[in-house]
């Protein structure tokens, strides 16, 4: 997942509400902005509780609008908005379920997102959570991380890289990818070829001021 930079707390709710009412209330996608907000802002399925003010709300959006991770729909009498995720971040099925869970609840277990993804998608099994988070956490953008499990817990817990780490946890480092590593063997390839003529240029004036 590469973001021009991390979203804010305010984006990353709007963001999971708006996948989340596209997954369990179609017929009301996509969302008008009081709608937005009343999502933002539900006393359920939601951790922490917000307060978002309209204006927080309408603020998160246009900044996402300026990532294309949102836009408005042409053509409703009112004005209603959509996310662009699945096209961004090629999301399907389980990883839409994830990600939206994640976004509105912040770091849980494999456990807890079966339970609380029944609505947005089928996880016959508990392996099959994994197996969905191990597939997003090892793609050459990676959508979520394995956070270090804490004393005396039992399951591990995955957050998203769409943010902030949570507390007392780092970020993983990004993973090179084949194109990457090869523009930075050439460049380190350059700098070594630079060192050495300058090398070759300083010993050249030494011995010159040697002779004068």
């Amino acid at each position: 997942m590469r973001l021009a930079r991390e979203l804010d707390p305010v984006e990353i709710r709007v963001l999971g509400a708006l996948l989340e009412k596209q997954q369990t209330t179609p017929d009301a996608y996509p969302l008008t902005r009081n709608a937005l907000v009343l999502a933002c802002n539900q006393r359920s399925n939601r951790e922490p509780v917000t307060d978002f003010a309209d204006a927080e709300v309408e603020g998160a959006l246009e900044r996402l609008r300026e990532l294309v991770l949102v836009w408005k729909v042409e053509g409703a009498r009112t004005e209603r908005w959509e996310h662009n995720l699945d096209a961004r971040w090629e999301l399907h099925g389980d990883a839409k379920a994830v990600l939206t869970l994640l976004f509105l609840r912040g770091a849980q277990t494999p456990g807890e997102i079966r339970t609380r993804a029944e609505r947005m998608h089928d996880f016959a099994t508990l392996a099959d959570v994994e197996a969905s988070l191990q597939r997003m956490a090892g793609e050459p953008e990676p959508l979520v991380f394995e956070l270090p499990r804490r004393p005396g817990q039992k399951e591990a817990r995955w957050s998203h890289l769409a943010g902030s780490a949570p507390p007392g946890t780092a970020r993983p480092e990004p993973i090179a990818t084949a194109d990457e590593e090869v523009t930075l063997a050439r460049r380190v390839a350059r700098l070594e070829s630079l060192v050495a003529e300058l090398d070759a240029d300083l010993k050249s004036l030494k011995l010159k001021l040697g002779e004068s």
